[in-house]
């Protein structure tokens, strides 16, 4: 390239033109495996996070940058949550209200294609899983008041559900 700033623009143009026709080619793929993962079992939960960790873990290993590896995370967490709500919205309840830690931890796994549910209790998160208003619940193991959480400990002897 002659150095010039509007080829260089042209160039990326063209790579972010390419990343999307991917990213819709990856889409593809993902529904396919939604709708094959429904046929052999109509219970079947479409996030799974062992899967999603390998992926970035591999990205992360395979980075020889200049791309940052610390960037490859979020930038997938937002391609995997995206794919997810292809299936639906992934509905997550969490201990409210917006903008506490806990809303944090949501957006840092679940990213922000997913519904966020604020509820006022960590009982109500259980509860909004327990009936299926919500896929997933995210509850407070430890805070910096108290340490850990004996409330959350207690609900998960309770409840069926699991960490």
């Amino acid at each position: 390239m002659s150095g010039d700033l509007s080829d260089y623009r042209k160039e990326i143009d063209r790579i972010d033109d390419e990343i999307l026709r991917l990213l819709n080619e990856r889409s593809k793929s993902v529904i396919e495996i939604g709708r094959l993962k429904k046929q052999q079992d109509s219970g079947a939960n479409l996030h799974t996070p062992a899967r999603e960790a390998a992926i970035i873990e591999r990205l992360v290993q395979q980075n020889s940058g200049p791309f940052p590896s610390d960037a490859i995370r979020p930038v997938y967490r937002e391609i995997m949550s995206a794919s997810l709500s292809l299936e639906g919205p992934q509905k997550v309840a969490y201990l409210g209200p917006r903008a506490t830690f806990t809303h944090m931890a949501c957006m840092q796994k679940f990213g922000s294609s997913a519904q966020y549910i604020p509820v006022n209790s960590i009982k109500d998160v259980f509860n909004e899983v327990e009936r299926g208003r919500a896929n997933f619940g995210v509850v407070p193991i430890e805070n910096t008041t108290e340490g850990v959480v004996n409330h959350t400990l207690d609900m998960f002897i309770d409840s069926n559900l699991l960490i």
